[in-house]
């Protein structure tokens, strides 16, 4: 089942991530999806600091993979102009190693070449807006997050109640994000919605 956060500013959505880098383990990957504008790129600037990752950290968007050194080292990649999944593992030798964080921006356009245990983060805007406020749903997939569902839920409800703008939603089987709390419209389609704002 997912777990379900609503934020109301950038900052918000990047304490979101740096919750969720205490529970980040090598070899784990996270994939961000969401329209442009909705903050995956400032979510994973979050998972970043989390990670003690020096400097700023920008969205791979021409050179496609970046790494960045930190208690464990982080691979951003951004597939957006990614059209075959294969090409996710050519990018560069460290994407999806056993020894990094992976967190792939636009990951639906290579959703075949990811692995079956992963955590999704899906970022929708709740208005027409740049500032209006944003839902952070993340669902772990496979064995080793599922055993992570339960402290996740911790994490991001400790931040919800130490942070200005994160709102932990309450569990549901049918959320306003769709069944299950999941995003109703996902994959590169839905993702390509139009712009909301700055940021990725």
């Amino acid at each position: 089942m997912p777990v379900r956060v609503r934020t109301t500013g950038p900052d918000a959505t990047a304490a979101v991530g740096m919750a969720l880098a205490a529970l980040l383990r090598p070899g784990d990957v996270v994939v961000l999806g969401g329209p442009l504008g909705a903050g995956k790129t400032r979510f994973v600037q979050g998972v970043a600091a989390g990670l003690g990752v020096p400097g700023r950290v920008t969205s791979p968007t021409f050179v496609l993979v970046r790494r960045h050194a930190g208690r464990l080292p982080l691979v951003h990649v951004d597939a957006y102009r990614l059209d075959d999944a294969a090409a996710l593992v050519t990018l560069d030798d460290d994407v999806l190693a056993d020894d990094v964080v992976t967190c792939v921006e636009w990951g639906g356009n290579v959703a075949a070449a990811l692995p079956a245990d992963r955590l999704d983060v899906q970022l929708t805007v709740d208005g027409d807006v740049a500032d209006a406020p944003r839902r952070c749903t993340l669902t772990p997939h496979g064995p080793t997050w599922a055993a992570r569902r339960g402290p996740l839920a911790t994490a991001l409800g400790d931040v919800a109640g130490t942070v200005d703008g994160v709102t932990l939603l309450p569990d549901g089987p049918d959320g306003p994000d769709g069944p299950d709390g999941s995003d109703s419209a996902s994959g590169p389609a839905a993702e390509r919605g139009p712009a909301t704002g700055a940021g990725t």
